[in-house]
């Protein structure tokens, strides 16, 4: 059956290690877009650190879609229409900023459009993640985070030899109430339960009228292998993790060796 819809990753997938999109690239997806198949980025940063990468790819025509904060929320990109949010309470920020201090790790929580950390040593991979994702980041004490504050996500961040023993820390209660996934070395998201990019997927594609095994899904982490999973055809990455691999229907070519564009042309292209 024909592929009617292409999720892909953006770190380590749709980009390369320089964070461009290759011609190669560009050229695949717009040629699958001529085909009226619809390219949806799937990515865990929030609508405002996709931008670029929409523009470039020219997403914006009203009937395209994003989802976003690893599942959390589903928008169009034009009219900014919610199709599925999974978001977070002040609770969960409360509990979950608290075991972050207990821990050993630093912390912050990702609303709409500002990033909120309580850390009066902002971590340098705070500072990244908001300069990455085009976000603001405000410091505010726990105190300060009221109600209003609409929060999607949170992030345990750290250097990986610390975030690791934070991880190891928490217990196991933890990951039955939400979505825990570690999505880089230095990242390990916290989300609503209900939310990952297979759930994401499997709304949206629902909403477009596309079936299942009308969809691929590209990715190279372990915050991908829910839509690698949920997808006809799931796509792992040549750099991808080796549970991706394992999982995945086929493997790509590397990020830095175009491969989202082997794949579209080999699986989607007539």
């Amino acid at each position: 059956m024909a592929i009617k819809l292409i999720a892909i990753d953006i770190d380590g997938t749709l980009i390369n290690d320089k964070h461009q999109i290759t011609p190669e690239v560009h050229e695949a997806l717009q040629k699958a877009r001529k085909q009226g198949v619809k390219v949806v980025l799937c990515t865990g940063r929030p609508l405002p650190g996709v931008t670029n990468y929409l523009n470039e790819l020219e997403l914006f025509t009203g009937e395209d879609y994003v989802i976003c904060y690893n599942g959390s929320l589903v928008q169009n990109t034009l009219t900014k229409e919610i199709i599925v949010e999974f978001g977070l309470t002040l609770e969960d920020y409360l509990e979950m900023e608290y075991l972050a201090r207990k821990v050993g790790v630093h912390f912050h929580a990702t609303g709409l459009e500002t990033m909120y950390t309580a850390n009066r040593n902002i971590s340098s991979h705070t500072v990244r993640e908001a300069y990455l994702v085009n976000m603001d980041l405000c410091y505010r004490t726990p105190e300060e985070m009221t109600e209003d504050i609409k929060i999607v996500k949170m992030m345990m961040i750290d250097d990986a030899e610390v975030l690791d023993q934070g991880i190891a820390q928490i217990p196991k209660e933890y990951f039955e109430r939400y979505t825990m996934v570690k999505s880089s070395p230095y990242f390990f998201e916290i989300l609503n339960k209900q939310a990952d990019k297979g759930a994401a997927l499997k709304h949206l594609a629902h909403h477009l009228g596309i079936k299942q095994e009308e969809v691929m899904a590209i990715g190279d982490n372990e915050n991908d292998l829910p839509m690698i999973e949920f997808a006809g055809i799931g796509v792992a990455m040549g750099n991808a993790t080796e549970n991706v691999k394992n999982i995945a229907n086929v493997i790509t070519a590397s990020n830095n060796e175009h491969g989202v564009a082997k794949a579209v042309e080999k699986y989607v292209l007539n």
